[in-house]
């Protein structure tokens, strides 16, 4: 099997947008996503609707799901509510990802930069903001605490998930303060080499108890360092972290 081709993504969608436009139910749609930008050769397909008032969004991306299934193989992978909106993720052959959206048409509009109206209209709606920069260091004090407890309970695969979530949430901080993408490790990439380097050596190279030691204690002294004023009161904890405990 090869991968998806950019004309057979291309012929995708617009079999979707033909849906759409045989469905009265359907009453706008747009290109979300990388591909409302212009996207790359292995950018996903995201496209949105917005469905006429009072008809639950639920039916017809349950019709439209069974018609891709039919025609293209399409496989239903998960659902995920936001707000009024529900997202519906379907794989198809070739690694190819669709992601559908429905929105009641009152609450139908762009919820960012990345929104390309194709047909219909679309209400003013805020847009959707960064992370809040408090939020992202709990989350990775959170993860940091849990990481050094799973490392004396010798749940070494555990402590490895947690100390890369201090890692990616570290990461993250770093985005926000330079205006880069900071959710989903989006911006991860643009930021400074040195930025970068500074947090390589946070991935841990085994399961043992002295390597996930230090790439926790890695991931911790890059936290305070991009976390600044946010990390004066907690970092006496954060170093303890890594300390030897008797």
């Amino acid at each position: 099997m090869s991968v998806f081709s950019v004309d057979e993504r291309d012929r995708v969608r617009d079999r979707v947008l033909e849906l759409a436009a045989a469905d009265e139910r359907v009453v706008a749609g747009a290109v979300v996503g990388s591909l409302a930008e212009g996207g790359d050769r292995w950018s996903d397909l995201d496209l949105t609707f917005a469905v006429a008032d009072g008809v639950p969004v639920t039916h017809v991306l349950d019709d439209w799901t069974r018609s891709l299934a039919d025609e293209l193989d399409a496989v239903q992978l998960f659902d995920l509510p936001s707000g009024a909106s529900i997202y519906r993720v379907l794989l198809l052959p070739g690694c190819l990802q669709l992601d559908i959206s429905c929105t009641p048409a009152s609450a139908f509009g762009a919820a960012g930069p990345k929104f390309r109206l194709l047909f219909g209209e679309t209400v003013e709606k805020p847009h959707a903001q960064p992370p809040d920069p408090r939020e992202l260091f709990g989350y990775a004090v959170h993860h940091a605490l849990r990481a050094r407890f799973c490392i004396e309970r010798g749940r070494t695969w555990q402590a490895e998930y947690w100390i890369s979530g201090v890692r990616d949430y570290a990461l993250s901080l770093a985005c926000r303060s330079r205006g880069l993408p900071a959710r989903e490790g989006r911006g991860f990439d643009d930021l400074p080499a040195a930025v970068r380097d500074k947090f390589s050596p946070a991935l841990a190279r085994s399961l043992e108890r002295d390597e996930l030691l230090r790439a926790l204690g890695v991931a911790i002294e890059g936290l305070l360092e991009e976390a600044a004023e946010l990390a004066r009161q907690a970092e006496p904890a954060l170093r303890a972290l890594t300390a030897r405990w008797s």
